[in-house]
């Protein structure tokens, strides 16, 4: 599998495929034995999650991980602990609020007592902080309501157009294949089916497991 700057790529399959494993051996926060894992062409063999983070990969797990006794504006802060070049920190802090602008107007107001949408809009958030080269989002509209789905794939496509990279662990698989350029499917730890997404989705066993067609 692989992701190339600028894109978009979605990884998507059942409950139990191995799709978050995926990310966590990425950012090094489970042991992995097998394979190699390439980050700008340096193995990430060997080294700590705060040591894959200061290569320039921000990992957003699923239901965000924010700080619930913290506020909006300490949480962002705490996106910069694996880039702590701090010049230009009023700069990411506006470029935050520009994608959401409801950050800045909670700034004061404790993590913990904000929606679910508003949380996974701080957890992005908290990402864009470290100026990450590569995001890892796990699965980020778990649990919203389908309005707020909508925004977050918005978000998540703007970020790309801004120059970000993404790895998209969904389970809702024809908003990821929507956004995305290119997807894997993944089954029971393998890759099954791979191509451009508007392919995976005429795909007749993608249909059929994972659109509802």
């Amino acid at each position: 599998m692989s992701v190339g700057a600028g894109e978009i790529v979605a990884l998507i399959g059942a409950n139990g495929a191995g799709k978050t494993t995926v990310l966590k051996a990425i950012s090094g926060l489970i042991p992995w034995t097998a394979g190699k894992i390439f980050f700008k062409e340096k193995s990430l063999r060997g080294l700590k999650p705060e040591e894959i983070a200061q290569q320039g990969i921000s990992h957003v797990p699923e239901r965000g991980g924010i700080f619930g006794k913290m506020t909006v504006t300490e949480n962002l802060e705490m996106g910069t602990v694996a880039q702590p070049d701090r010049e230009d920190l009023e700069e990411r802090f506006e470029k935050v609020y520009h994608l959401f602008p409801i950050l800045k107007d909670r700034g004061n107001q404790l993590g913990g007592q904000l929606s679910g949408g508003e949380r996974q809009m701080l957890a992005i958030g908290r990402a864009m902080m470290s100026n990450p080269a590569l995001y890892l989002f796990d699965e980020p509209t778990l649990g919203l309501s389908p309005l707020m789905v909508g925004e977050i794939a918005r978000n998540i496509k703007e970020i790309s157009d801004q120059g970000g990279t993404i790895l998209l662990v969904e389970q809702n698989a024809r908003m990821a294949l929507e956004v995305a350029r290119r997807g894997y499917v993944l089954e029971i730890g393998r890759i099954f089916r791979e191509g451009p997404s508007l392919e995976l989705m005429q795909d007749e066993q993608v249909k059929k497991a994972y659109l509802g067609a």
